[in-house]
């Protein structure tokens, strides 16, 4: 980038990364410039001269407000205080943890490396239990205003709203597309009327919890952090339909309840919020379309064999909703 040339989110020099990175800590860097594999946000490894990797995220402009990414911040210092296991943002030299950099916000974590875990023990499902629990006691402390509300008429509906808006629905299919989408929020709306809300990680599936020998599990990547139910961070977990899962269930509910109460009742509410995740996730491409021009991760988005597909998905999803009794009544 040359002096005059303002940086873009869309191509950031490694020399404007790695000088940035020098300038907010204090300390001289390696040449060492890996960029790592991120949908939405720009995210680098980088290497100070004493060897510890460090890793840089820019926010994906207007994705996020400066006082949503600073309670993910929060969020994640608390969680740290009360020892759990996660991966805080490191301190810039103004004793923040949240650069600017040309109207790109900005903050550098120390690297953790780890494995992901494909299929749990039965101790393992009761340890995830107890560390989910643990960090749920810390969410429920205070609330995060300014990060998403994980209910249907809020989370879903502007999802539903940003799909529309932008015609990314193929035109043959917007009708009954949106016609099943707005019966899904009418159906799952009442079920989470008397569902308490706290701070949750929102994204809680297999790949966010790594494993490092002799350590305990860690909790990764708090990007999709919302004010949710509990159950959130409970079913995406699990390998099948919740029905499928009890026995896996008991087991984490059991590490679970040591140290945070479950309101069991809301177990009812996987599959709504399976449904739910449906929606978000075509936004979640969407934007990449809309910001980018294409999204990496479904080359077909955009065709009618693709939205036949998800309309028809959609369309199981609310059927096994209406007709599906509560299978977590025992618990």
């Amino acid at each position: 980038m040359t002096k005059d040339t303002k940086p873009s989110f869309a191509s950031l020099h490694p020399d404007d990364v790695i000088s940035l990175a020098e300038k907010v800590l204090g300390e001289e860097f390696s040449n060492l410039f890996r960029p790592l594999n991120s949908y939405i946000n720009r995210v680098f490894e980088l290497q100070d001269r004493r060897g510890n990797g460090i890793i840089v995220k820019f926010y994906r402009p207007g994705r996020w407000s400066k006082e949503a990414i600073l309670q993910e911040h929060h969020f994640l210092k608390e969680l740290q205080e009360f020892e759990i296991p996660v991966i805080c943002p490191v301190s810039l030299v103004d004793g923040e943890t949240l650069g600017s950099w040309h109207n790109i916000y900005f903050a550098l974590f120390p690297k953790c490396g780890g494995r992901s875990v494909d299929e749990f023990t039965d101790d393992q499902w009761g340890e995830l239990g107890r560390l989910v629990g643990r960090a749920h006691a810390v969410g429920s402390i205070r609330e995060a205003p300014d990060r998403e509300i994980m209910v249907p008429t809020s989370s879903t509906a502007r999802q539903i709203n940003y799909l529309r808006e932008n015609n990314l629905v193929i035109a043959e299919l917007q009708k009954s597309f949106f016609a099943l989408a707005e019966q899904l929020i009418d159906e799952i709306e009442p079920r989470f009327s008397n569902v308490s809300l706290q701070r949750i990680h929102g994204d809680l599936h297999f790949s966010n919890i790594i494993h490092r020998p002799g350590e305990s599990f860690f909790l990764i990547d708090f990007d999709d952090m919302v004010m949710g139910p509990q159950v959130q961070d409970v079913w995406m977990l699990l390998q099948g339909y919740g029905e499928d899962s009890l026995i896996e269930l008991d087991m984490f509910l059991e590490g679970y309840e040591s140290f945070h109460h479950f309101d069991k009742r809301s177990c009812s509410l996987i599959e709504p919020l399976r449904a739910m995740r449906y929606i978000h996730y075509l936004a979640w491409c969407g934007y990449q379309v809309v910001e980018d021009g294409a999204t990496r991760v479904l080359p077909d988005f955009g065709t009618y064999a693709f939205w036949e597909t998800e309309r028809a998905e959609l369309a199981d999803q609310l059927e096994r909703i209406r007709n599906s009794r509560n299978p977590f009544a025992h618990l």
